[in-house]
């Protein structure tokens, strides 16, 4: 998936550990341990190979910078509710861009037509299209649960809720994604 271009091991050797000062090992160490994870979850999110690679770097940028190069108390939950602000922004831009471009383009009447109805690829930028205007509450669940395939343990964990919480948010979440679906149709 993401191999295409840019193996996870290429990487780890352009991130030599003499390249990082020593108070900043912990940041490789995230990446090492998270990485692969969210690369899974942005390219669920975004599929398109360049955005993952910029929510990625993006992600671990701030992740280096954060409060002063500090480290957050808890990594994983910074690392994927980060990652998960930037490519839902990266897909608020798109949409924005492409209705930008759609109401100049006049006569753009084909975009109903069966032939997108049936094309995977208009289905999922549909799909993407909804889940980022869910609530943040809702949406950061369907993110960690159904594109980071993590438990319901690790989102209450990283989210602060109660893993029956989090069921209830996916379910509603689920619901309202299938209404405008249904509605997109």
């Amino acid at each position: 998936m993401f191999d295409k271009a840019v193996t996870y091991g290429s990487i780890w050797e352009f991130l030599d550990s003499q390249t990082v000062s020593g108070e900043q090992k912990w940041v490789l160490s995230a990446i090492q341990k998270h990485g692969q994870e969210l690369i899974t979850m942005l390219w669920r999110i975004l599929g398109n190979e360049q955005d993952v690679c910029d929510a990625y770097q993006d992600t671990f940028l701030q992740l280096a910078h954060f409060e002063g190069c500090r480290k957050p108390n808890n990594i994983k939950a910074y690392v994927f509710s980060t990652a998960n602000n930037i490519a839902i922004s990266m897909l608020r831009r798109k949409i924005a861009e492409r209705n930008r471009i759609a109401r100049s383009v006049p006569g753009k009447d084909d975009e109903h037509s069966p032939y997108k109805e049936l094309d995977s690829k208009f289905l999922q930028e549909n799909l993407r299209e909804c889940i980022a205007r869910l609530p943040e509450h809702m949406r950061s669940v369907i993110v960690l649960r159904d594109l980071a395939e993590l438990s319901y343990t690790q989102i209450s964990s990283i989210l602060k809720i109660s893993k029956g919480t989090a069921r209830v948010y996916r379910c509603k979440a689920i619901q309202l994604l299938a209404v405008w679906m249904s509605k997109e149709e």
